[in-house]
């Protein structure tokens, strides 16, 4: 799986109740914080397509939709999110389009196809090889490319470690990184994607938007 754990790790980690328990706080509150602020970051959505990678229930897809998108695509490497995702786009009245597909993105990327925004909300987090995501990711945005990731801190790294040491002890094979974002930004650059915004949120993440030159 391309440097991927197991995806039943990623399914015990990210389950049934967890994707239960983000669907209904979207239902009381919306979109918030970070992922709000993504929206935000991908400008004028009028017709565009959006690739949204380990997107859980979906909420950043919903938000694109509602500001005029008009498809999108779900890789989620847990499969604990389907019936949440579905019931979300149903209530929204948005059946129909999204394809979702449970996989490792970097190892189904060939059957997915460019999209105009891409996503990867609180993803690289979680994923060992971030050259390998990032550089995928890059290669199927035709527009723009948005991410959130933790900030490279001494207290970010001492509390993912925290966070590793106990899924250890619990015998959880699902680990949590904080990768070299300049590495990432090489990995995107490789595609022809250039940052457009890079701006710390709160203390723990950091979000960016990098883009195709002339779109």
């Amino acid at each position: 799986m391309a440097g991927c754990c197991a995806p039943t790790e990623y399914r015990r980690f990210f389950s049934r109740k967890v994707a239960a328990k983000d669907a209904r706080r979207y239902r009381e509150h919306g979109l918030t914080g970070t992922a709000r602020r993504l929206t935000e970051l991908a400008g004028d959505v009028t017709d565009a397509s959006v690739l949204d990678i380990g997107g859980g229930i979906g909420a950043i897809e919903l938000e694109l939709f509602e500001a005029g998108a008009v498809r999108a695509t779900s890789v989620e490497i847990s499969a604990g999110y389907e019936d949440e995702a579905e019931t979300l786009l149903v209530e929204r009245g948005f059946g129909g389009r999204v394809d979702r597909r449970v996989a490792d993105f970097v190892a189904d990327a060939a059957a997915i196809g460019v999209h105009d925004v891409v996503v990867l909300h609180r993803v690289v987090c979680c994923y060992p090889d971030a050259g390998a995501l990032i550089g995928e990711a890059a290669a199927h945005t035709g527009r723009i490319l948005l991410l959130t990731y933790p900030q490279e801190r001494w207290y970010t790294r001492a509390g993912l470690r925290v966070v590793n040491m106990f899924l250890q002890l619990s015998r959880c094979g699902f680990r949590t990184y904080v990768h070299p974002v300049e590495r990432m930004f090489t990995a995107a650059a490789a595609h022809g994607l250039t940052p457009n915004v890079r701006e710390r949120n709160g203390l723990l993440w950091e979000s960016a938007s990098l883009s195709r030159a002339g779109s």
